[in-house]
């Protein structure tokens, strides 16, 4: 997590589990079951870490000088259940790629 965009590969991650635990086992729990003690922890957990993906979101648009289109798709991803997933696989790859070239040809 030594770069903005790992930091925020690395929140959406956990954002993205704690939304899919919380849809797929702690929803679930809680209306079937009659558990609600596991919403109440996960939904923390998983506001916890919304507010964190916001946070290196903004790191990254900040740093990157990301335009409209790059900060509407890390929003709308965070409000998807796979959506942080996506993000990864198919914006920050390539994002992190080409911040560590440029980052090796100023050093060479």
């Amino acid at each position: 997590m030594k770069t903005p965009i790992s930091r925020l590969r690395t929140v959406g991650i956990y954002e993205g589990l704690s939304y899919l635990i919380l849809l797929g086992i702690a929803m679930p729990l809680k209306y079937m079951f009659d558990l609600p003690l596991f919403v109440k922890y996960v939904g923390w957990a998983h506001g916890v870490l919304f507010v964190l993906y916001m946070l290196a979101l903004l790191q990254v648009t900040l740093v990157h000088n990301w335009g409209l289109k790059k900060i509407a798709a890390g929003f709308i991803a965070s409000l998807l259940p796979f959506g942080p997933f996506i993000l990864d696989k198919k914006l920050l790859d390539k994002e992190e790629a080409a911040a560590k070239e440029q980052k090796q040809a100023q050093v060479a």
